[in-house]
């Protein structure tokens, strides 16, 4: 809105600079963030009236939440949704199509993550909606995101460290493309379990694909690193910034001890976010790496449902694996900076691997 405005005027002045992108990107990620702050004690006072007594605490999880977290309000992902949306149409040109891809399956996966907190909150119960229809949701939406992007992309599964080289996947492209996107929200979803666990990696990753984005979308910058040039992606730093600016300011109000939780409505969406930023830049498998904190986490829960049916035992002490942690004495906060280090390292990783080919 705001590039289409001093557009109009002819970029006056000083006003010049909103051409930027890398400028657009900046004033997004601060727009978003001071949006979060001057917003966000209403919200949270807003979803503490309608809730009452807040999220229900799982009673199969680590005992401590019952007292801890009793009473904390959820669905706090829609101070997320509200500050990333309103900033990104603030400062994106309206004629990107990747921007528009993400924003539909961040509040697409965000819908149906409210949906779900609000059928725990009004039910009184940690069961929201059933497994099978919110999986059907989340694959009808990314599948359909995929497909969009596809038409401009291509259909090629690019394999890192090895240069502008891959795997044609055809028609069932837009399948993979769907099961990382969903994959990724869940895995997100999974890991939202501490105080500030979730939304850091997540702001961690989103720069990382922002700098992907970026450099993917230049042509220059995509043959001397080796990787395939995909036109428009640079496009993307504009919504990763304003993940960032939302993601911090959330953070502000999520760290320990937390006023709010941000629940499926966030994590759903943010998860959602990061996977297709992933298929847009087609660096789905270097996602694994960048995301590597949430793939441990829902590999954790696999690995625990599949021993205990087979075997009746089970792996870890509690799953996802930050209980297992905190079933071994770990305090909150150490877990939850821990798990940033390493997320920090595995994104550093990831960044290695467009030079590696």
């Amino acid at each position: 809105m705001i590039y289409h405005l001093v557009e109009w005027l002819g970029f006056p002045g000083p006003l010049n600079v909103i051409r930027y992108l890398t400028f657009r990107a900046g004033a997004a990620t601060l727009t978003a963030l001071f949006l979060a702050l001057l917003i966000g004690p209403g919200v949270i006072a807003w979803l503490r009236t309608k809730q009452g007594k807040g999220q229900p605490i799982r009673e199969d999880g680590p005992a401590s939440h019952l007292i801890t977290k009793k009473g904390t309000p959820t669905m706090g992902g829609l101070l997320i949704l509200i500050c990333m949306t309103v900033s990104t149409l603030l400062w994106m040109e309206w004629d990107l199509p990747f921007v528009w891809a993400v924003l539909f399956v961040t509040l697409g996966f965000g819908t149906i993550g409210f949906l779900d907190d609000y059928a725990k909150v009004t039910r009184r119960s940690s069961a929201g909606l059933s497994g099978r229809v919110r999986l059907l949701l989340e694959f009808v939406i990314a599948g359909t995101a995929v497909w969009f992007i596809s038409r401009q992309t291509g259909t090629m599964l690019y394999v890192p460290f090895l240069k502008d080289s891959g795997l044609e996947l055809g028609p069932l492209y837009v399948a993979f493309g769907a099961f990382v996107i969903v994959g990724a929200a869940n895995a997100v979803n999974l890991t939202d379990g501490l105080d500030g666990l979730a939304i850091m990696p997540v702001i961690i990753a989103a720069a990382t694909f922002g700098v992907i984005g970026y450099l993917v979308g230049n042509y220059n910058f995509a043959d001397y690193l080796g990787v395939h040039f995909v036109r428009g992606s640079g496009e993307l730093i504009l919504v990763c910034g304003a993940i960032i600016g939302a993601g911090l300011g959330f953070l502000w109000f999520n760290a320990p001890p937390a006023a709010v939780f941000m629940g499926d409505t966030g994590s759903l969406a943010i998860g959602g976010a990061i996977g297709t930023l992933a298929v847009v830049t087609n660096h789905e498998l270097v996602l694994v790496v960048v995301g590597g904190l949430f793939v441990v986490e829902a590999l954790s829960v696999i690995i625990q449902v599949a021993s205990f049916r087979m075997t009746g035992k089970r792996v870890f002490r509690m799953a996802p694996i930050h209980h297992h942690f905190e079933q071994k004495g770990w305090s909150e906060s150490t877990i939850v900076i821990r798990f940033w280090i390493i997320a920090i390292v595995l994104a550093l990783a990831g960044l290695a691997t467009l030079k590696l080919r």
